[in-house]
């Protein structure tokens, strides 16, 4: 049996590139060489030591295309030669959300690359069923479905809509997804962080205005964009107390929050605002099968180009390179992928 390459987290602040056997086709999956796959804040999160899943040995990874090369006979279309991505939430099928069909959240959900070893390896077995057709999409563009995707959700869970004033908090890659998936619904959204750069690339990607939260009134700046009325839809992307309560304060009387950001602070704040405000706050995990349907049909429409938040491209064996340079400069780098075949 030959070996392949795959990238590991062995502990916190530690990168290595090793070898290990390649998958051999099991029945009801097929063999993907991966292509592509890109670096997500959970990946960063388990090398630095702050992912609230994270465990150690890791494979990180779960954002990826890759190419089908063994395939048996099945009843989804999947052939050999195919160039896919595919849902890299695993879930159990027995627990009430499975029940209910929300397997996205799943009580025992095992993500790729966070609670079970992930996809930078240069062979995957995949169940046939999580793996989808990237209908002529190029292997690049492919790789960002999935984050995408998580954006996607959140707009989704929040009934953004045509005419909405949208906040997203934080404009690393999953908020400047939420900006592409809140403008495909035909939304006037804003952004705030607290990176220039940053800012600059979610106005390159159509966002109405930004708040630079370092070096503006944040609250001052919410008043005079929604003429003191509030966002109609505030999405939370980063994963710490101080921007949920951002989310708190801009959102109008009635307004939806959709919180994606991970993280593991406690926040201690006026709840009685929600009460106040009666806002409704929604949880937003993962994606569905229907949003990488949808999301692959729009892209390949030419709704978006997703590769416009790509800073960097690295061979497999600048793995190591590749998570030191983002943890070193995250204020110049979005997204580093992996050129994995």
């Amino acid at each position: 049996m030959s070996n392949m390459k795959y990238i590991v987290i062995p502990e916190p602040g530690k990168v290595e590139v090793k070898e290990m056997e390649k998958p051999v086709l099991q029945k009801g999956e097929a063999i993907l060489k991966v292509l592509y796959g890109g670096i997500c804040g959970s990946d960063m999160g388990t090398y630095k030591g702050t992912f609230l899943y994270a465990s150690y040995p890791r494979i990180p990874g779960h954002e990826f295309s890759a190419e089908v090369v063994e395939v048996g006979e099945n009843s989804h279309g999947i052939k050999k030669g195919m160039i896919v991505t595919a849902n890299p939430y695993f879930n159990c099928g027995k627990c009430y959300s499975c029940r209910r069909g929300f397997v996205n959240c799943c009580t025992s959900n095992q993500t790729l690359g966070a609670q079970r070893d992930g996809i930078f390896r240069q062979y995957y077995s995949m169940p046939i069923e999580r793996i989808y057709d990237g209908k002529g999409l190029d292997a690049l563009t492919l790789a960002m479905i999935e984050p995408f995707c998580i954006s996607y959700h959140s707009v989704q869970r929040t009934s953004v809509k045509a005419g909405d004033k949208v906040l997203v908090v934080g404009a690393g890659p999953i908020g400047l997804f939420a900006v592409m998936a809140a403008k495909l619904k035909g939304a006037e959204v804003y952004v705030s962080d607290m990176m220039q750069n940053r800012l600059d690339k979610a106005l390159e990607i159509g966002a109405a205005g930004v708040i630079r939260t370092d070096k503006e009134d944040f609250a001052e700046r919410v008043k005079a964009i929604t003429s003191g009325d509030g966002f109609d839809v505030c999405i939370e992307c980063v994963g710490l107390p101080q921007t949920f309560q951002n989310c708190i304060d801009a959102a109008a009387f009635r307004g939806r929050i959709g919180l994606v950001g991970v993280g593991k602070q406690k926040l201690d704040f006026a709840f009685t605002q929600i009460q106040t405000k009666e806002l409704d706050i929604f949880g937003s995990r993962n994606a569905l099968k229907k949003d990488f349907i949808e999301l692959i049909d729009l892209v390949k429409s030419g709704g978006c180009d997703v590769t416009r938040i790509i800073t960097d491209v690295y061979e497999l064996n600048e793995a190591e390179k590749a998570f030191t340079d983002m943890a070193n400069d995250p204020n110049s780098r979005l997204k580093s992928v992996i050129k994995i075949g």
